[in-house]
């Protein structure tokens, strides 16, 4: 067998290099190094690791200690996010004059200095997240519990750091961040959706939130709900459009329920039943279900 592999290698390397010409959309070469996923996925991790000091990564910390801790992580993530936030904005300009390096590495500094402002604002969202988890499920024995195995809370809180990174206007690595969630949960979240907190998915598996959602306070989901789009079909042409739903205050949406469309709004207050299909605004205080037979 490996006679007739050799006999073939160089047949099999023009057809795939021809390939490459043909289907150039999908190749990436002249261009650099791409963000790097794994590095992404282990920023992540540090970044929880932060937010949840004792949790995950180096626990018994002592109080005394904890200020060098702070910096030392603080520089990890920094030197990480670096590189790969240079190495996304570089991917970015592939069709554009090669940027300048100095002006680049700036404009990466000012970004991660950015986020670091906010990590005091999503940890104060992601406590209340967390309560809201341990409050309201009566499975649940502790707020140690909630932080360590609840999925819903794992991609909430990469979703609350991939939005602040995607408010930064970093292309590629939010998109990574949710995506990885994604994977781990089940629970799909675009890093452009705009959700209050507190926040709470129960159960989780099979929770769709599209790009352009936006999504109030006190809000809870259950297992399978989508809040998608309307003619999706449309494809590029509805980039920049409102396409997805709008959740006010306490709403609560049970599971399965399919909320769709840019215009769709749920009134503060309203209940939204199992297995619903909605794509129309109801007022306040609504409670939507399916109708019997």
């Amino acid at each position: 067998m490996k006679k007739i592999f050799y006999e073939k290698i160089d047949a099999y390397v023009a057809g795939i290099t021809q390939n490459y010409t043909e289907n150039a959309g999908i190749i990436s070469l002249n261009v650099g190094e791409m963000p790097d996923r794994g590095v992404i996925v282990e920023t992540v991790h540090l970044l929880r690791e932060l937010i949840f000091p004792g949790f995950f990564g180096k626990q018994d910390l002592p109080r005394q200690a904890i200020d060098y801790h702070v910096g030392e992580m603080l520089d990890r993530i920094y030197k990480k996010l670096h590189q790969q936030i240079c190495r996304a904005l570089k991917s970015q300009a592939k069709d554009c004059l090669p940027p300048d390096e100095g002006a680049l590495s700036e404009k990466a500094d000012d970004i991660i200095c950015r986020l670091f402002d906010r990590l005091p604002h999503i940890r104060n969202d992601l406590a209340k997240d967390v309560q809201a988890y341990y409050n309201g499920d009566p499975s649940i024995t502790s707020v140690d519990e909630v932080i360590f195995s609840i999925p819903g809370i794992f991609a909430i809180s990469v979703y609350r750091i991939a939005h602040e990174v995607y408010n930064l206007s970093v292309p590629l690595i939010p998109r990574i961040m949710t995506e990885y969630a994604h994977g781990k949960t089940g629970i799909d979240i675009h890093p452009a959706a705009v959700i209050g907190s507190p926040f709470f998915i129960d159960h989780g598996t099979g929770v769709v939130i599209g790009e352009t959602t936006v999504i109030g306070d006190h809000v809870r989901l259950y297992q399978g709900v989508t809040l998608g789009a309307l003619s999706p079909q449309k494809g590029q042409s509805l980039r920049g459009i409102k396409r997805h739903p709008t959740l006010e205050d306490n709403v609560v949406v049970y599971s399965g329920a399919s909320i769709m469309g840019g215009d769709t709004v749920i009134g503060t207050g309203s209940v939204i039943g199992s297995n619903v299909f909605l794509t129309q605004s109801v007022p306040p205080d609504s409670r939507i279900s399916v109708k019997k037979d």
